[in-house]
C-alpha cells in the first residue's frame, strides 16, 4: 500500500515554475503578483497554463486559499517528428513512443528539431507536458544579407531558423549557421 502526502501551499509559496493542481488538473504557474489592499487580504495575482490543454488562464488567489502542489514525475524522451497537429516523443529508458499535440506545447514546438533531447512531465502515470531545455542549437535557412556600414537599423536583421521560428541577430549572420537560442526569451544568445 502506497501512501500519498499531498502537500498544501499557501499564496505566499506560488512562484514562477511551480505546479499546482487548480479545479482538478495540474497547471505550471508563468507570472505571479503578490499584493496587499489596505485592510483587506493579501491577493496573489496569476497567470498559469494548464500542462494538459495547454491553455493559459489568469486566476487570484485570496490570502487564505491553500493549493494542492501537483505531484510531477520527470523522465527523459527524445523528439521524433511531427506529423498534423501532433508531435512524436520517444521514451529515453523504456523506448515507448507517445504524441502530445501542439497546442499543449504551445511555443516549445518551435525549438523542438529530430533527436532533440527534452524533460517529460509526467501526472497520474501519464506523460502530459515536455520540458525543453534553456538552449538549443538551431540552423538558419532563410537570413536576408546583412549590407555593410547599414547600421541606421542598429545592426540587426531579422533570420528563420529550421523550425520556423524567427529571430533577431546581427548583420553577420548567414544561412547555414548554427545559432544558440534561448528558450525562455526565443532571443539570439551566439553562434554555436
Amino acid at each position: 500500500m502506497s501512501l500519498t502526502i499531498i502537500v498544501m501551499l499557501g499564496i505566499t509559496e506560488i512562484k514562477t515554475g511551480k505546479k499546482i493542481i487548480w479545479n482538478g488538473e495540474p497547471y505550471i504557474v508563468l507570472e505571479y503578483q503578490h499584493s496587499k489592499i489596505g485592510r483587506g487580504g493579501a491577493v496573489m495575482r496569476t497567470k498559469m497554463r494548464n500542462l494538459i490543454s495547454g491553455a493559459s488562464i489568469d486566476y487570484s488567489f485570496q490570502g487564505a486559499d491553500k493549493i494542492d502542489e501537483a505531484e510531477i514525475s520527470k523522465s527523459h524522451a527524445q523528439y521524433l517528428y511531427q506529423e498534423g497537429d501532433e508531435c512524436f516523443f520517444m521514451d529515453t529508458e523504456n523506448y515507448d513512443q507517445f504524441s502530445l499535440s501542439r497546442s499543449v506545447l504551445g511555443d516549445s514546438v518551435n525549438y523542438l528539431v529530430d533527436g532533440t533531447e527534452v524533460s517529460i512531465l509526467n501526472w497520474n502515470g501519464r506523460p502530459i507536458n515536455v520540458e525543453i531545455p534553456v538552449k538549443v542549437t538551431l540552423t538558419v535557412t532563410d537570413a536576408p544579407p546583412g549590407l555593410k556600414g547599414d547600421t541606421a537599423s542598429g545592426g540587426d536583421k531579422v533570420v528563420t531558423l529550421e523550425t520556423g521560428l524567427q529571430v533577431t541577430t546581427p548583420l553577420f549572420i548567414k544561412v547555414g549557421d548554427r545559432l544558440t537560442i534561448n528558450t525562455e526569451k526565443g532571443t539570439y544568445v551566439s553562434r554555436a
